[in-house]
Parts: structure tokens; sequence; C-alpha cells
């Protein structure tokens, strides 16, 4: 099993835990929405959640495949698609290069983090392979699964004990407020120590 897929054998198992639903998480988490994000089509994820394995593909197949992805699934303020035209321009290239790309798979790094940039695309779009895209997507639904489960698991992790040992006593809303603050705190602490040395 590669790390990948160890990853995230690890955050499917997690999840299942917190859903209640393991071996079941297609049914339980947004896999349009894991789609979209990652752009692995339906099918895929689905395979995935359910424990199992992605085709096997190569760097520039998965390149051309998320490039293809963006132009189905993004739309302009409109609605309509964009054209290659318009991508290239986000690109900051011509449509013949981006044409080549989509023939080649292989785009320079500098066009393909614009147009990830433009569509808010997480870091590695283009190349991570499935499990990998798939997993990083996962962790804000984890995170957010695993707060709603444990409110005092993010003071926990701030380090601070005491505060967590008072907080029974707090309903969730005040919790949350808490828990933000803390890490403002610890975060101003971070940047001053950094500026001192």
């Amino acid at each position: 099993m590669s790390d990948a897929y160890a990853a995230l054998a690890d955050v499917l198992d997690r999840l299942g835990e917190l859903t209640g639903r393991p071996g079941r998480l297609p049914e339980a988490l947004d896999v349009a929405g894991l789609s979209y994000r990652t752009g692995i089509p339906v099918g895929t994820v689905v395979e995935l959640l359910s424990g199992g394995r992605a085709g096997e593909t190569c760097l520039a197949h998965r390149v051309r495949q998320r490039l293809d992805f963006i132009r189905e699934t993004r739309r302009r303020p409109d609605g309509k698609r964009y054209s290659l035209d318009e991508l290239a321009r986000i690109a900051g290239t011509s449509r013949q290069w981006l044409s080549e790309w989509r023939k080649s798979g292989m785009p320079s790094l500098e066009h393909a983090d614009r147009l990830r940039r433009f569509f808010g695309l997480p870091a590695g779009f283009f190349t991570a392979d499935e499990p990998e895209a798939l997993c990083e997507a996962l962790q804000p639904v984890l995170q957010s699964l695993e707060a709603e489960a444990d409110p005092l698991l993010r003071l926990r992790e701030s380090g601070l004990i005491r505060l967590a040992a008072r907080a029974p006593q707090m309903n969730a809303r005040q919790l949350a407020t808490l828990a933000d603050l803390a890490e403002m705190i610890i975060a101003s602490e971070k940047a001053g120590d950094t500026g001192r040395a």
C-alpha cells in the first residue's frame, strides 16, 4: 500500500468512527463537493471513500484530466463555460499553448499555478494523485467532525489544559469563542518570539 493510500485509509477509519458509518462514507459525505474540490471524478471519489483504489494514471494524463475538469465544472459569473481563449488569458499564455498543454499534459508551472490560484484550487491540484488529493480535501471535514465530537479538542491542542478543565460549564458557542481567543493569543506570542530572534 503506498503512503498516500495508507494516509487516506487512516483518515477514512477516523471518519468512519466519527460519522458512525464505517465503510459507508459515500452516504455520509458530500461526494460531489469532494469531486469539485479535487478534480477527481465522482465515481472515483466514491470508490476511494469505500476503501477501493483509483485506476493508475500517468502524470500527463492526470494533468490533462484536471484541466478538462476545470473547464467542465467552473463557470463564469454569467453561468457559461470558460472558453479556451479565456482560460489562456487567465493562465497568462496563448490559446495555442493551452491547446498544446491539453495534448501533452505538460504545462509550465507558472501557467498552471495561475489557473490554480484564479479558481481557488489547492496546491498540487494538477499533480496530486487521487488518494493524496482526496486525503487533503478530507482534512477540514475530519477537523470539523472531531471538533463536534470533542469541543475541548481545540483547547487541548493549544496546550491550555487548565482552561479546558473549566470549560465543561460553558456552552458550545462560548467554547468556540474561547478557543478562537486562545489560538489568537498563541499565534501572537509565536509571532513575537520570531520577531525577537
